[in-house]
């Protein structure tokens, strides 16, 4: 469904990514884990759009995509869960969601859609006259996800979503990751937590530095004394 080809990406002088190559399957869920400023929230904002690459190219659906705006990657079926949320604060939930559906033109689809979102989250369809700013954190990432959901993708990047969140509200993150994984939903998970990353995916990459230095099934990463040492704290 996706396949990143030598994608570089810098910042005035600093490279940022360099030369990262990497693909997933449809139905696939792929993680990209590495530590803090190696590169993977950079990688997810490459595939979305949201930074322009220097060199390389990125394909979805066998069709090139890399001078693509992100506004046409969203019709196209590619969701992004951002890194810190990034809800709309002074709208409501339901407010939240009907911004997520806005690719969508048939009023019954965004119906349909916010009532499979609500049973994905029935907090939020308890909270959805409230203000985003004056939910929970862990409300708030769901509501995140929901947005994201809302125009039914048929892939989503998901970035950090585990991040600042209290351990009760990760499991809850991940119960949601593997049921849209198991109803054949494509997933690029990018996240700190390598453990719950691995546990919860088919394959993963792992960068360091902006390159991809390692790939394999997410169990033999797992089982890596390399990996275990430097990110599952083994």
């Amino acid at each position: 469904m996706l396949e990143a080809r030598g994608l570089e990406v810098s910042f005035g002088e600093f490279i940022a990514l360099r030369g990262v190559s990497f693909s997933v399957k449809e139905a696939e869920l792929v993680t990209i884990i590495g530590a803090n400023g190696a590169g993977k929230s950079t990688t997810l904002r490459a595939i979305m759009g949201l930074v322009r690459c220097r060199r390389g190219g990125i394909l979805y659906q066998g069709r090139d995509i890399t001078m693509t705006p992100p506004h046409l990657r969203a019709r196209m079926g590619i969701s992004l869960v951002p890194e810190g949320r990034k809800i709309f604060a002074d709208l409501t939930v339901h407010e939240n969601l009907l911004m997520g559906g806005f690719v969508e033109r048939e009023q019954k689809n965004i119906a349909s859609s916010m009532d499979e979102v609500f049973s994905l989250f029935p907090v939020l369809k308890e909270r959805r006259g409230q203000v985003g700013k004056t939910l929970s954190g862990g409300e708030q990432q769901m509501l995140a996800i929901a947005r994201a959901l809302m125009p039914r993708p048929r892939m989503i990047l998901m970035d950090e979503v585990s991040l600042g969140l209290m351990p009760i509200f990760v499991e809850e993150t991940f119960r949601v990751i593997r049921k849209l994984h198991r109803q054949g939903v494509t997933i690029l998970l990018v996240e700190q937590n390598a453990r719950k990353a691995l546990d919860a995916a088919d394959r993963g990459y792992v960068i360091e530095t902006g390159e991809i230095v390692m790939s394999d099934t997410s169990r033999n990463l797992a089982a890596d004394p390399k990996i275990r040492k430097a990110y599952l704290g083994a």
